[in-house]
Parts: C-alpha cells; structure tokens; sequence
C-alpha cells in the first residue's frame, strides 16, 4: 500500500483541497489555508487545528514533506511544505476516481425517471 496510489483513497475533503494546494508549489500553513478558501469559493474552510493535523500525517504517510523554514522569510516559525511524487499521484488517483463517480451519478440521473408523488 505504502506505494500505490490507490491504496490511500477515499481521500478526505482536507487531504484533497491540501493536496490540490501543493500542486501549485511550496507552500506555508496560512497559504495553503488560502488557498482551499480560494479554490472552494469559500465553501470550505480549514481551520489551523485541521490543517495541521493533516499535514502531520500527510508528512508520516509520504505524500507531503515538510521543508521547514525559507531563508529570507520574514517569519523564521513557518514551515513549507511540498508534494512528493507519491502525493502528486494519490491526487492523480482521487481525481480519476471522482470523474468516474460524477460520470456515474450523470449516467444514473439521465436515465432515473421521475417519481410519482
């Protein structure tokens, strides 16, 4: 499993918005907060506690490695992090597996006919 991209999925809303975030770069904990806002329209929001639970065992499982801090950076506490190849294609996997479900739920809700009340 440790492996295969597959093995990891169902992915959880945090683990893939945090995951979708890295795959623009390095990124700090508050950018990568940012960043989910921005890609859910703000519908889904990370809180601290959830991100960094999240990118602790993101870190242990693999999928994410933790850079520490930036030279230069004007705050010596925050850590970057980035995608590892493994993470880049548990992403991959979960995607393809979500295309597949919305192809599926399009296909059901074509051919569902309508009830009578």
């Amino acid at each position: 499993m440790k492996d295969d991209p597959h093995g990891f999925l169902p992915l959880t809303p945090a683990t893939l918005h945090i995951l979708l975030a890295l795959t623009g770069g390095e990124m700090h904990g508050y950018a990568i907060m940012q960043d989910v806002l921005r890609q859910s329209e703000g519908l889904y929001k990370l809180g601290p506690g959830t991100l960094y639970d999240n990118l602790q065992r993101l870190v242990r499982q693999g999928l994410v490695k933790e850079l520490g801090a930036k030279a230069g950076d004007e705050d010596s506490r925050r850590r970057y992090y980035r995608l590892t190849s493994l993470g880049g294609g548990v992403l991959s996997a979960e995607v393809s597996r979500l295309e597949g479900v919305v192809r599926d739920a399009r296909l059901q809700m074509r051919t569902a006919r309508p009830r009578r009340a």
